[in-house]
């Protein structure tokens, strides 16, 4: 038995939006804002709004302000004035206080669960007339008869594992528009080959990125501080590993704990989501979160490029917005600001011209690329290690980003050095007590749910490179960089070979960055599997 061969049904929108995330959710509410008329549509592959929604969330309410004015006498349920910032380095049982940083000068800003407030936003646009779809991946582009973007195909539901319909199989519909908008986030599926055919990353530096792993955690009544912003560097990293730590507090005794780990590190064995365990056992971290609860917990990856790398965000009949375009702030640590900006620049566009054509040269000349730009060089300048790192971020602030001299990124998967050719640094890390015990625990506190009857949605293009090759030059990274443990070595009678336990995933992507031979392509599941993040 095959899968049916029959026409698709169709549904007509003058705009598609593909992801509820902030950047598409802003692009939705701003069209209808701008034109009641248009039929604007957002796909969205959670079964929720917001269930596959992690970030800090620190955010700046300038554009928010702009985009709902008056949301202040309303706001999202999580929503904490800063009141204050602190930027710590660690050693393994030291902390020293650190000038905060410009660029996280939080004065004016406010915690929110980034998932919670895009929840809220969605509320807002089907208020406005806005049709939301959660639960529907959208699995491929339906393009035009002349080759342009034409809308989105809609995922089969009901596949078994051997991609045979069950009882329960109904076919993915194909929705049609004028102008389709792509806001799935850091490394999206359908961006990434869009990005390819169209060329789009020609004139532009490879793509980077980091994994931010985060817990949401209840402490004991007494040991937050509502609107305290901490951030740290340091241990347990070693200089040449670019990353740190936000601790965000919230009220009700609850803190948002996460780590940040970019991912051009060079040791085949570093385990990022150890790293995370272990700064949560250094003296400042365990004696907050001691005696409390983790609630929820997931990962994502971020883009970190900025200026040097951002595409083309334009091509026929549709546009780039938010973390798909690669517009997260990283000396800031901040996105959702850019996201709802470009957002609305978006819909500004579309409404006006109704077509994708000329929104890259308006992104460029926007607010959103000149924020881009006068920070352009500090990502890169950890290159060489945290101390120059600091250097060039200390240089590139005073200067405002006028120096002209551009720093150059690197793909991620080819920082990575082969264990023969490594020489590993002497980390001090220790045995640890504090939940989760391990990634699969870590799995759970995601409320992860995958249809394990399902096409496997990770796919190996050459599985023999996973058992030979890779095993041999690097000892397997994926079963090491993957903070879900999908990916498993095992010998059994068949031999040494890689499984795939797909129903852990929480939709990271971090293995499709990551992975040396660029052999793991990572493509959406059936609708409305991977994370249930509460409040993250």
């Amino acid at each position: 038995m095959s899968l049916p061969d029959a026409e698709r049904e169709i549904m007509e929108y003058d705009v598609v939006v593909v992801g509820a995330g902030p950047a598409g959710l802003a692009c939705a509410l701003r069209l209808k804002q701008l034109d009641a008329d248009l039929m604007v549509a957002v796909i969205e592959k959670a079964s929720e709004v917001g269930a596959h929604i992690l970030s800090g969330a620190v955010i700046e309410p300038g554009p928010l302000d702009e985009l709902v004015p008056g949301w202040r006498d309303a706001p999202p349920p999580i929503c904490v004035p800063v009141e204050k910032d602190e930027f710590w380095y660690l050693g393994k049982a030291s902390r020293r206080k650190l000038p905060t940083p410009p660029q996280q000068n939080n004065h004016g800003n406010f915690i929110v669960s980034l998932g919670a407030t895009c929840q809220w936003l969605a509320d807002k646009a089907e208020a406005a007339g806005v049709d939301i779809f959660p639960g529907f991946a959208a699995s491929d582009i339906h393009f035009t008869d002349e080759g342009a973007v034409g809308g989105v195909i809609i995922g089969d539901m009901g596949v078994d594992l051997a991609g045979e319909p069950k009882d329960s199989y109904v076919q993915g519909i194909e929705i049609h528009a004028r102008t389709t908008v792509l806001g799935e986030g850091c490394r999206g599926h359908l961006s990434k080959q869009l990005i390819r055919r169209f060329e789009l990353d020609a004139d532009s530096d490879p793509q980077t990125y980091a994994i931010g792993m985060k817990e949401l955690w209840k402490v004991a009544p007494g040991k937050s501080t509502p609107g305290l912003v901490q951030h740290t560097l340091g241990w347990p990293l070693d200089s040449d590993i670019y990353g740190g730590s936000f601790i965000y507090h919230l009220d009700e005794d609850r803190i948002a704990l996460g780590y940040v780990c970019g991912l051009d590190y060079a040791d085949p064995d570093f385990v990022p989501f150890e790293a995370f365990q272990q700064f949560k056992h250094h003296p400042m971290v365990r004696e907050l979160i001691e005696g409390g609860e983790i609630i929820s917990s997931g990962a994502r990856a971020l883009v970190e490029g900025g200026f040097q790398s951002l595409p083309k965000v334009e091509m026929p009949g549709a546009v780039l917005i938010g973390d798909a375009a690669g517009l997260l702030n990283v000396p800031k640590i901040k996105g959702t600001h850019q996201a709802l900006r470009s957002g609305m620049l978006a819909a500004g566009h579309i409404a006006e011209k109704g077509a994708a054509e000329g929104f890259d040269a308006r992104l460029r000349a926007s607010p959103v690329m000149a924020e881009l730009k006068k920070v352009r060089n500090i990502r890169p300048g950890f290159n060489k290690g945290l101390w120059r790192g600091l250097l060039t971020a200390a240089i590139e602030t005073l200067t405002g980003g006028a120096l002209p001299r551009t720093l150059r990124n690197h793909a991620d998967h080819e920082e990575l050095e082969k264990r023969a050719e490594f020489n590993p640094p002497e980390r001090e890390w220790g045995p640890r007590e504090l939940p989760p015990r391990d990634r699969l625990a870590s799995v759970y506190f995601a409320a992860t749910e995958h249809d394990e009857d399902q096409p496997v949605h990770l796919k190996i293009l050459e599985p023999d490179v996973c058992t030979e090759r890779c095993t041999e030059e690097y000892g397997n990274p994926c079963t090491r960089f993957c903070p879900a443990a999908v990916y498993e070595m095992v010998e059994d009678e068949g031999g040494r070979r890689l499984q795939i336990n797909a129903a852990n995933c929480v939709h990271c992507k971090t293995c499709d960055i990551k992975d040396p031979y660029q052999i793991i392509n990572w493509v959406t599941p059936e609708g409305g599997a991977g994370p249930n993040y509460q409040n993250l």
